[in-house]
């Protein structure tokens, strides 16, 4: 028979235990070995049946066996040291208390997903995880950041196979009360609500749920509440589930839902009000819009709230692809705002202006998420040096009159937290060699620039580590093979070959990650013999554990699986290549590690950062990527091999596929097999090794989040904050104000005569020219406006390349036709064809940067023309 309701009866631990319900309910246990390790000991068969997880596990635990453990004092030492520790690392002094300067008090951070643990399930991909790493990170380095997001209901989605390889979802349903959260509680004890105004006088509530990651506590909302109607209560059913209407309450919910909870946390607990709100891609753009809508009702004009919050706003992008980005209706938007919805204070013109793609080539009748993100953010970036380079392209038109290297997108690139992803094993040679403290301050702090102490590392033993976890990889994917080919159909009498599926002492390579076509997960099938020959090559064979998912709504990356998964399934090749369903942070846990090779081969450059092949060189595998992402930038022949690419505008697609899988394959038959299968006179792979050795060295300082994170508060936190409290409302009426006044005189503004003191057209290096500008302001002053000269390189269409700009003084003026006079130096520092030109910007105090406004003013065509270059 089937339950009519289900609960939750939670264990009553005896009095000395009541310290493993603190343990459980902080998620630092998911990348802290002595707290795992002390669950495992409660009772090892529990631990692995709850899917190591310390809350399921004390659910399941038979009384007896407590109360057993009550008694036991050893395991009472361990328990109260384990706690003990806890307690020091949440409340001791960390980096960010040692840095001087006036840092945030609190920094809110908003993500759509967050990947913590495979026992709090609630992202879909490297969004998700790099939202998780980044929580980590910032508790480990001492970071006050408050975490906001939603808890869905059936999480993404579970993965499973169909016969013929087709890919099957599956929802099941999640109970929170069965999860490391606790409900945020009103001091009455009541469960904590936000809520949302909706269209026709109904509303949105949702629960707020707690889960403590380190020091930084997680608000998730939850909009399965009895208060809501059917429809409303799945409005936080699925992750990326539903049509735009269902996206857009989603993400209405994340962003103004999630500032009212950060208020309402704030006000409960006493944590510090954040002076910095990071919203992760454009899904919680929203949170703007409710600040701005606080800061109208304590008296402040709309134009001048948003000044304010922009000044303390960082958005990051992820996306390379406009296709990446949620776009809305402007009608579906403006249901949702206004009079008889949500800020109903605020007129909806002003919200559309926020979000519409009014630029050239934009779609005009669309609310663009990302847009909004921007225009809402005084600082943004993307996460790789590549990545921040194509944002600036995709976004350009935001600022229309600026070279794109000059839009304001900086970048931080990603990293990984390094605790979560090295395998203990790893772990423990480095302690062998510099002692636990110092390792763990490495990983998760990180600072240095190499990690000298690995060079001391004898070879044979990281032969023998890099064997072990192999065997340990090859030992999972028989379990996890057996177990799907189980759910597709198959009697055990069909499954002996599973037992010598894959094989230890042979070089394997990963490639899991999602599955949208960009990613190409068949490329490696393009050659299928050449493929095979390379799986079962006599004295140099490879071997390939594949693993990803598609979206639910994208047949054509289910087709990507099934195709990998039925050329896996030929009887021939089946040892050698493997594809696991159902890949999430579990199984990439041992992964990442048990590989040699991690495989990348993304259609360049739509690959934002790609972390997983930071979290494989943490663990000693080599890299085998496209230059893209990450890899772009800091790849280096000792780390691994960068697969040449054909990725010029007149490409023909599948001629691009068909030259970069050849690449692919002679790599691996030419440079990397080999390389791997020779031994040295020692007996073991020494120039494998020796890469081995370097990756980890060098490459392994440089991808962790502790990095990541200390750039983002040194590089965007700190001057956001620094901003924010600059912001006074007289300060933002008078930035507002002046805006308003320098855009409706901008016209005005122009540049009337250029000159220098250059009597040819060629010069000396080292020579300084002086230059003399005469510009008109119209109705601004100087004190509104920068002149600048632009000088630099110039390529054959006469575009000056990395620009060195200089600005000019104003030495007199107005003229009777108002014109004012600009003089300054201009230095020839570089040889070859060189190249100026003169600007006019809006300069103010509490801008980030001159081209904030997007306004600028050139010299005319004719000027340029009488000008001309200066050095050719």
């Amino acid at each position: 028979m089937k339950a009519i309701r289900r609960l939750t009866v939670r264990p009553v631990l005896p009095d000395p235990l009541r310290p493993l319900s603190d343990l459980a309910r902080n998620l630092r246990w998911s990348w802290h070995p002595e707290t795992r390790d002390l669950f495992q000991s409660v009772d090892p068969e529990c631990w692995t049946a709850s899917g190591r997880d310390p809350v399921r596990l004390l659910g399941t635990v038979p009384p007896a066996r407590l109360a057993e453990l009550a008694e036991d004092r050893r395991f009472l030492r361990r328990l109260t040291a384990v706690a003990d520790d806890l307690d020091h690392y949440m409340s001791g002094d960390r980096w960010y208390q040692a840095q001087s300067g006036r840092l945030p008090a609190a920094v809110a951070y908003f993500s759509p997903e967050f990947g913590i643990t495979a026992a709090l399930p609630q992202y879909s991909g490297g969004l998700g995880i790099l939202a998780g790493d980044h929580l980590k990170a910032a508790s480990d380095l001492g970071v006050p950041l408050v975490g906001v997001g939603l808890l869905y209901r059936h999480g993404y989605f579970r993965q499973s196979l169909s016969r013929d390889g087709w890919q099957q979802e599956h929802y099941p349903v999640l109970d929170p009360h069965e999860l490391p959260l606790a409900p945020l509680k009103e001091t009455d004890g009541t469960p904590a609500h936000v809520a949302l105004a909706l269209p026709g006088g109904r509303e949105l509530r949702a629960r707020v749920w707690l889960a403590q990651v380190g020091r930084v506590p997680l608000l998730l909302l939850d909009s399965d509440v009895e208060e809501n109607d059917p429809g409303e209560r799945g409005v936080t059913d699925r992750l990326y589930g539903g049509g735009s209407e269902h996206r857009l309450l989603q993400e209405m919910l994340l962003g103004i839902g999630g500032v009212r909870a950060v208020r309402t946390y704030c006000r409960l607990t006493g944590h510090a009000a954040p002076e910095v709100f990071h919203t992760n891609e454009g899904h919680a753009g929203f949170l703007g819009l409710e600040r701005i809508a606080e800061l109208c009702d304590e008296g402040l004009e709309f134009g001048a709230a948003l000044e304010a919050v922009r000044a303390g706003t960082v958005f990051t992008t992820h996306t390379p692809v406009p296709a990446g980005i949620d776009r809305f209706d402007r009608e579906l938007v403006g249901r949702h705002f206004g009079p008889d919805s949500e800020l109903p204070r605020i007129d909806v013109e002003r919200v559309f202006r926020l979000g519409m793609e009014t630029y050239p080539g934009g779609e005009p009748n669309l609310f663009n998420m990302a847009v909004m993100g921007l225009r809402l953010a005084q600082r943004a970036n993307g996460v790789s040096l590549l990545h921040g380079g194509v944002s600036r392209g995709m976004f350009a038109g935001l600022w229309p009159g600026f070279d794109a290297e000059e839009v304001p997108i900086t970048s931080v690139t990603n990293g990984v937290h390094a605790p979560t992803w090295v395998a203990p094993e790893v772990f423990r040679l480095g302690a062998r060699q510099i002692g636990v403290q110092r390792a763990e301050d490495a990983l998760a702090v990180g600072g240095s620039d190499r990690w000298d102490s690995v060079a001391d590392i004898p070879d044979q033993d990281i032969w023998e580590l890099r064997r072990t976890l192999r065997a340990q990889l090859v030992e999972e994917v028989r379990e996890r093979l057996r177990a799907s080919w189980r759910q597709r159909g198959a009697g055990t009498a069909e499954l002996g070959w599973i037992d010598d599926a894959l094989d230890p002492d042979v070089l394997t390579i990963g490639f899991a990650r999602r599955v949208p076509s960009y990613k190409r997960l068949t490329l490696m099938l393009r050659d299928r013999d050449r493929l095979m020959e390379l799986l079962l090559h006599p004295e140099r064979p490879i071997q390939i554990v594949v693993a990803g998912k598609a979206h639910p709504a994208d047949d054509g990356g289910k087709r990507l699986v099934q195709e990998l998964v039925r050329f896996a399934d030929d009887p021939r090749v089946r040892h050698r290549i493997v594809f696991l369903p159902d890949y999430g942070m579990a199984m990439a846990q041992k992964l990442y590690p048990g590989c040699d090779i991690w495989l990348n081969n993304p259609l360049r450059p739509l690959e934002a950062c790609g972390t997983s092949g930071m979290k494989a060189a943490l663990n000693g595998c080599l890299n085998l990527s496209v230059l893209d992402g990450w890899w772009d930038e800091w790849y280096q022949p000792d780390f691994g091999w960068a697969i040449p690419t054909a990725d010029g505008a007149g490409t023909d697609p599948d001629r691009r596929d068909a030259i970069e899988a050849n690449a692919l394959y002679d790599l691996l038959e030419q440079r990397i097999t080999p390389r791997f299968y020779e031994r040295g006179a020692s007996g073991l792979p020494d120039r494998w090794l020796e890469m081995v050795r370097r990756t980890l060295s060098l490459l392994g300082p440089k991808v962790l989040a502790g990095r990541m994170v200390r750039e983002y508060v040194e590089r965007l936190y700190a001057p956001a904050a620094e901003a924010h409290r600059a912001m006074d409302p007289d300060s933002a009426r008078g930035l507002a104000e002046w805006k308003a006044r320098v855009r409706a005189a901008w016209p005005g503004v122009s540049v009337d005569h250029v000159e220098t003191s250059a009597a040819t057209a060629a010069a000396e290096l080292g020579a300084t020219l002086a230059l003399r500008v005469r510009v008109r302001l119209g109705d601004l002053a100087p004190e509104d406006v920068e002149v600048q000269a632009v000088s630099g390189r110039v390529d054959s269409e006469d575009r000056i390349t990395d620009a060195a700009k200089v600005p000019l003084k104003p030495v007199g003026g107005p003229d009777l036709e108002g014109r004012w006079v600009y003089e300054g130096p201009l230095a020839l520092d570089r040889t070859g064809p060189f190249g100026y030109t003169v600007r006019v910007l809006p300069a103010h105090r509490l801008l980030a940067s001159g081209v904030e406004t997007g306004l600028v003013a050139v010299p005319s065509g004719d000027l340029v023309e009488a000008a001309g270059l200066l050095m050719r």
